[in-house]
């Protein structure tokens, strides 16, 4: 069965198990999943009220974007897991001669790339879901307040845990050109997020008081 239809409980238990795969890349797309939802939801609440009339058709649109985002989410949750395995294959490869080792590098840093790359993905997309909340936040139905804090709650765990994937396997790459581009872009999408992260926190809060 794939992850993303499991229930809840099963999901759980399967992350709790002693398998290493489903692990925090794919918690970490499972937080953005449930961002987004938060987004649709709040969308939900704002579409169809009077009282926000002048944002309904931006409302509408955001909704279809965010739809489209946790479906996207929920893939790879299941994405992460897959290239994990692809990792261990690769290390399972024989390695009794020159050729087979030689063979078994390249299966090897193939797999670590692509490992590297599932989760980038989900960081890039937590990034999205954050860089969407200042808007809700000041168009949105306040009374889900709340749950826009929680989005951006959702969407920064997903962000960080998707990056900590990013760079552990990015450290175990032979190429310092790919790696060093990976640690690259893992600093510019942690130093975005977290400002945005920041704004919105601090925009929650002060609503709060």
């Amino acid at each position: 069965m794939e992850l993303k239809n499991m229930s809840l409980r099963e999901f759980a238990l399967e992350v709790a198990s002693s398998s290493p795969a489903p692990g925090g890349g794919s918690v970490a797309a499972y937080a953005g999943a449930q961002g987004f939802a938060l987004v649709a939801m709040v969308c939900r609440l704002t579409i169809g009220k009077e009282k926000f009339s002048a944002v309904q058709d931006e409302m509408k649109s955001l909704l279809a974007i965010v739809e489209k985002k946790q479906e996207s989410m929920l893939a790879l949750v299941d994405d992460d897991t897959e290239g994990f395995k692809a990792v261990m294959k690769a290390l399972s490869l024989p390695k009794n001669s020159d050729e087979e080792k030689a063979l078994r590098r390249e299966a090897l840093e193939e797999a670590t790339l692509m490992a590297a790359v599932i989760p980038l993905h989900t960081a890039r997309e937590c990034l999205a879901g954050l860089r969407e909340l200042p808007g809700l936040l000041d168009k949105g139905n306040p009374n889900a307040l709340s749950d826009m804090g929680v989005a951006a709650l959702m969407f920064k765990s997903g962000l960080e845990g998707a990056l900590y994937n990013v760079q552990i396997n990015a450290i175990g790459l032979k190429s310092p050109e790919k790696k060093e581009d990976l640690l690259t872009k893992c600093k510019a999408l942690r130093s975005e997020g977290n400002g945005l992260f920041e704004a919105c926190q601090g925009k929650v809060l002060e609503r709060l008081k």
